[in-house]
């Protein structure tokens, strides 16, 4: 028998449907909430990414000036060819005026402008505003101009290794544009359109426009004038010495600001080789940082202000070179096989007397020149504000011998980066100071607000003032040999030259081979600047520092001074020449007798009585004092 419906199994229906319909709305409610709230922001911009169509607007990269305010790298509006294969009217037309506009392949562009299942293809990328203006004119459905952004570089191939490249798409990829790249590439805009579901454009819809933010500006340490008289003057070594590459460094010695730095051979910033990866990778290598070399008697400035700040020399002390020491049993000769004989220590400083540093050095003992070498910042980075520095390779303390304690005094056997050294004689001849190198000078935004400021940044002490004052007046007498202010005309420079063996991949040492080097310094009793030229492998016929380097050390003075309007210390100064006389077939005591007569200096390479060759030939003019060199 059915049971009549009664009034509490009404209610409980009643109650059922109730809590459905409450469960239903406090899940929509729920759901409302996690869309609107939650998930908001995310789905509103995924709709507005299918109903819009955007175009990137690229960002200028930021200036790059020198310290005078010169620019350096700059950024120029270049437009992208964007089509939309839906709204195309006449697919063969529009092929046909793009592809002779762009110089393209013509089946290539009709593909492309035919190619409806994407929103928009690339024709091409960075034209010109001319180009641009041409296609624009055209007023074709279906195609968009993007703008887009390219690099400047108004001076070309000057400073090619230290400003370095971008990419096509905007990005630092050497030197100052890839280790700054942060600072400079800005912030990108966009440009939005309103679109169907076919991706075309409606017609009257809104258009939204988000500008681009320019990069900060960079202002570097690098004086434009200074490094063109530098690099102008390694190029004439590259022509004239026919040398392998050539490098180039100023350098201010109390702050550690670099003026100019170059290595040859380089190339056009505004033509990058990318299709020559070989060339580009070597010509791109700031070799003054990444690259390592034996500097050779350059490194004697370290050697002696090391036993001079010990007390275990003076200059007042004599030394005796028969041509070789015996070390350990091992025979090292002296680069003048004949000998220097007797000499006091700024003598043999000028001499460049092997023998006198591997004196010193075995005076200073391991342990003793270790301290030093690690305190004028051998074997580490000196922290320069580039990428790819190399750190030097310094022998393990443990492992040295004798022997090799007396090659590292004249500066074998240990191998140094340009800037290492040059920094390193910078801490010793500005006081006593130690320098960090750097290139940025200031950034600043694209208000002109200034966002950072180089401050001179000193470290610790490496010798005291009365060390670098006796340093200083040796690298004055060492370049000035017929008198005060002489090696540059009636101004008061001072420097030290080098000559290296080169080593072979086995380890040997490459016969032939050799890297000439030359350290300046100006003004000699108080240095501001330093001056590194470095020839690697010059192949004229002279390899010796003093023929090969330091004339064009001369060169590079000569011009910054004419630059600067430098006055001369001495005006009364004035540089007496003579004329290269004919040595071949003479002995060497008369050749040298010769020499002598007419106020020149010499090196000789070889061991024989007679002279065979000689470099400079035979009537060529040259300045008193000046080094030739007799081949026997």
């Amino acid at each position: 028998m059915q049971k009549p419906y009664s009034l509490f199994s009404f209610r409980k229906r009643i109650l059922a449907v109730a809590l459905v319909i409450s469960f239903i709305f406090c899940s929509l409610v729920v759901r409302l909430f996690v869309i609107q709230i939650i998930n908001g922001k995310e789905l509103q911009f995924r709709a507005t990414d299918q109903w819009t169509r955007d175009l990137a607007i690229v960002a200028p990269r930021g200036d790059i000036l020198d310290s005078t305010g010169s620019a350096l790298a700059v950024s120029y509006t270049t437009y992208n060819v964007y089509v939309r294969g839906r709204e195309v009217a006449s697919p063969t037309t529009l092929a046909t005026v793009l592809s002779r506009a762009l110089d393209l392949n013509f089946d290539d562009v009709y593909k492309k402008v035919t190619k409806k299942g994407v929103s928009e293809v690339l024709i091409k990328m960075g034209i010109s505003g001319e180009k641009a203006e041409e296609i624009y004119e055209h007023k074709f459905t279906g195609v968009y101009l993007a703008e887009n952004v390219a690099r400047y570089y108004p001076y070309g191939n000057l400073l090619t290794q230290v400003l370095g490249f971008t990419s096509i798409d905007n990005v630092g990829q050497t030197g100052i544009e890839a280790y700054y790249d942060t600072k400079l590439k800005g912030h990108d805009g966009f440009s939005y359109v309103q679109s169907d579901l076919q991706g075309k454009e409606i017609g009257g819809s809104l258009r939204y426009y988000i500008p681009a933010t320019k990069g900060n500006d960079l202002t570097l340490t690098i004086n434009s004038k200074i490094q063109l008289i530098l690099e102008r003057t390694l190029e004439k070594i590259m022509t004239e010495q026919k040398a392998k590459n050539v490098t180039g460094i100023m350098l201010k010695a109390k702050t550690g600001e670099i003026v100019a730095l170059s290595t040859k051979p380089s190339f056009d910033l505004n033509e990058v080789p990318r299709d020559d990866l070989e060339v580009l990778f070597d010509q791109s290598k700031i070799k003054g940082v990444t690259d390592v070399y034996e500097p050779g008697s350059t490194f004697k400035i370290l050697t002696v202000s090391a036993a001079l700040e010990e007390g275990l020399t003076s200059l007042e002390d004599r030394f005796y070179c028969p041509g070789y020491r015996m070390v350990d049993g091992v025979r090292i000769k002296c680069w003048r096989t004949i000998g220097h004989g007797s000499q006091t220590l700024a003598e043999a400083f000028g001499n460049s007397c092997n023998c006198c540093f591997m004196d010193l050095a075995l005076r200073l003992g391991k342990d003793k020149f270790y301290e030093y070498l690690e305190k004028f910042g051998l074997g580490q980075k000196t922290g320069i504000t580039i990428a790819g520095e190399a750190k030097g390779i310094l022998m393990d303390k443990s492992l040295v011998k004798n022997v090799d304690l007396a090659r590292i005094g004249f500066g074998h056997a240990v191998a140094v980066t340009p800037i290492q050294l040059l920094t390193a004689v910078a801490s010793i001849t500005n006081g006593g100071n130690k320098i960090n190198p750097y290139f940025l000078a200031k950034e600043t935004d694209v208000n002109g607000n200034t966002i950072f400021e180089a401050q001179n940044n000193i470290g610790a002490s490496t010798i005291s003032a009365k060390t670098s004052q006796n340093v200083n007046g040796l690298l004055e007498f060492a370049e000035n040999k017929t008198g005060k202010y002489t090696f540059v005309e009636g101004y008061n420079v001072g420097g030290k030259t080098g000559t290296a063996q080169k080593y072979s991949e086995g380890g040997g040492i490459a016969q032939g081979k050799y890297i000439s080097s030359f350290i300046g310094t100006y003004p000699a009793d108080n240095p501001e600047y330093l001056l590194l030229i470095m020839v690697d492998e010059a192949s004229a016929g002279a390899y010796y520092g003093s023929v090969v380097a330091a004339p064009y050390g001369k060169e590079v003075f000569s011009g910054m001074f004419e630059y600067l309007g430098e006055k001369k210390q001495d005006e009364s100064i004035v540089v007496e020449f003579v004329d290269m006389p004919d040595l071949v077939g003479l002995s060497l005591a008369d050749a040298l007798i010769e020499l002598k007569k007419l106020g020149l200096d010499y090196e000789i390479d070889g061991d024989g009585e007679f002279v065979i060759n000689q470099l400079a030939p035979f009537g060529t003019s040259l300045q008193k004092g000046s080094t030739v060199i007799l081949i026997t």
